[in-house]
């Protein structure tokens, strides 16, 4: 393996090819968290037959020396590349049993920089919701943060909460406690996309849609309307509320239309949540395979179910949540053929 994410691999030729970054890539730093990252997106590059390049990072941390004679000093480069090594080794091994092409690296510097420059050409980018610090300057954790916001192909953040649905272990107490408390809960083959009426929200629907088609899983389009929030504020009476509610429920039965349009065979089912945008998504996390959002949305009757909620549910969530930026589609041109539109004046 090279720093610039070769990987030669042997054919059954006995030729040496090379398999180019791309794909689906995954952070790994050694952590649980990583594991869990490393198991799902290993799982997704099997069912959309795609490569899988697992990525490592990690910076040499300098010390300012104090007294007379202060100055810096550096750590030895080679003690942590060796260790960076060791990681992708063992995510490599971790995987074998899969029918991917997969490759790996290790890069030396910032690693939210790093996964940024990859997702350039990555078709998706996953990671797990925290990981370790030390050596490998905390690829995860604080980077799963920043990295939704500003990749350029989708995210997927892999929670530690989830590890018993991807067949790992964890010794986390506070997690083990949770899971003492509430039990066992089925995991619905469902995939649930949360909408605000925003544009942004109905390419996340374009998207949800798609994997819920490869999971050969049911659609599950949530909109959540909490009890006071913006132009909310005003509404004096229950009666108003209900109709309100009743509003939204015809123009989500429009936007099922046109995703049916589109997406004839998929099966398709809506809910009309009264609450918070979080907590309901959240909540939802728990029992579906995989939440979908937007980068952002729109304040409103909807109380900005995207943008800074869409941090919230990241930070919260108890199963998988894809986050889908910003991009033109060209299957919007038609929605307004099929009925008003949530959100729309």
């Amino acid at each position: 393996m090279d720093q610039h994410g070769r990987h030669n691999e042997e054919s059954q030729d006995g030729q040496d090819q090379v398999v180019e970054p791309g794909g689906i890539v995954v952070g790994v730093d050694g952590s649980e968290h990583g594991q869990c990252a490393l198991v799902w997106a290993a799982r997704e590059a099997e069912r959309r037959q795609l490569p899988l390049h697992i990525v490592t990072a990690y910076s040499v941390p300098i010390f300012a020396a104090s007294g007379l004679d202060g100055g810096y000093a550096t750590v030895d480069d080679s003690v942590i590349r060796d260790g960076a090594d060791a990681i992708v080794r063992q995510a490599l091994d971790k995987v074998s049993g899969y029918a991917i092409d997969v490759d790996a690296s290790v890069e030396n510097g910032d690693a939210a920089g790093v996964l940024l420059d990859l997702s350039e050409d990555a078709a998706l980018l996953v990671f797990g919701s925290r990981g370790r610090g030390g050596f490998v300057g905390r690829l995860l954790g604080s980077v799963s943060s920043a990295l939704p916001a500003h990749a350029k192909c989708p995210t997927v953040t892999v929670p530690l909460y989830c590890a018993d649905r991807l067949g790992e272990n964890t010794e986390d107490k506070h997690i083990k406690a949770e899971h003492a408390k509430t039990g066992p809960r089925k995991v619905e083959n469902v995939v649930a996309v949360g909408v605000d009426g925003s544009e942004q929200a109905r390419v996340a629907v374009l998207e949800a849609a798609e994997e819920a088609q490869r999971m050969g899983a049911t659609l599950r389009v949530i909109c959540a309307v909490p009890q006071y929030s913006g132009s909310l504020a005003w509404v004096p009476a229950p009666l108003d509320r209900d109709a309100l509610f009743a509003d939204i429920r015809v123009q989500l039965d429009a936007g099922v239309a046109w995703l049916r349009s589109h997406f004839p065979s998929l099966a398709i089912e809506t809910e009309l949540r009264d609450g918070s945008p979080v907590d309901v998504l959240v909540e939802t996390s728990r029992t579906v395979e995989l939440v979908v959002l937007g980068t952002r949305g729109r304040g409103g009757f909807a109380g900005m179910l995207l943008g800074s909620t869409s941090d919230g549910v990241l930070h919260h969530a108890k199963g998988p949540v894809l986050v889908v930026p910003d991009r033109e589609d060209p299957r919007l041109a038609d929605r307004h053929k099929f009925g008003p539109m949530l959100g729309a004046a």
